[in-house]
């Protein structure tokens, strides 16, 4: 995902009713929800909840399609999987164990081995001047 794809996702979440739509959306599954049902669950008048969920949509992190009359509204599962690996690629410097599973080892940007602070020769401690490994 490219930055500007995230922070379109992030502004897109920064708003209580959009973050409340997806939160349901998510919990729904993919089978997603009736635009009337999200709109009487959160409480909100189907004309702005229209707006909402179009911001979602264009920001990848919800879908919709016709079934007869209604128009359904599934989470894109993909979509937050990228806004979540784009927040987390880097995560703790490579050592993913540290982001307590929330990114597998093989998704980290690199293995420990190649990010890790390397430990002095002298001393057994970081070095000031040992800093991670770039991507590129």
């Amino acid at each position: 995902m490219e930055t500007n794809q995230a922070l379109e996702a992030f502004q897109a979440l920064s708003q209580d009713t959009r973050l409340a739509a997806l939160r349901l959306l998510v919990q729904a599954g993919p089978n997603g929800l009736a635009a009337g049902a999200i709109a009487e669950r959160l409480a909100v008048q189907p004309s702005t909840l229209s707006t909402h969920l179009g911001i979602l949509e264009r920001a990848g992190l919800v879908a919709s399609r016709r079934e007869s009359r209604s128009i359904i509204y599934a989470a894109q599962f993909e979509g937050l999987r990228r806004l979540i690996t784009f927040l987390m690629e880097d995560c703790c410097q490579g050592r993913a164990e540290i982001c307590g599973g929330l990114v597998p080892r093989e998704m980290a940007a690199c293995g420990p081995s190649a990010c890790a602070p390397k430990p002095s020769a002298a001393r057994g401690r970081v070095s000031a001047s040992s800093t991670p490994a770039k991507r590129k």
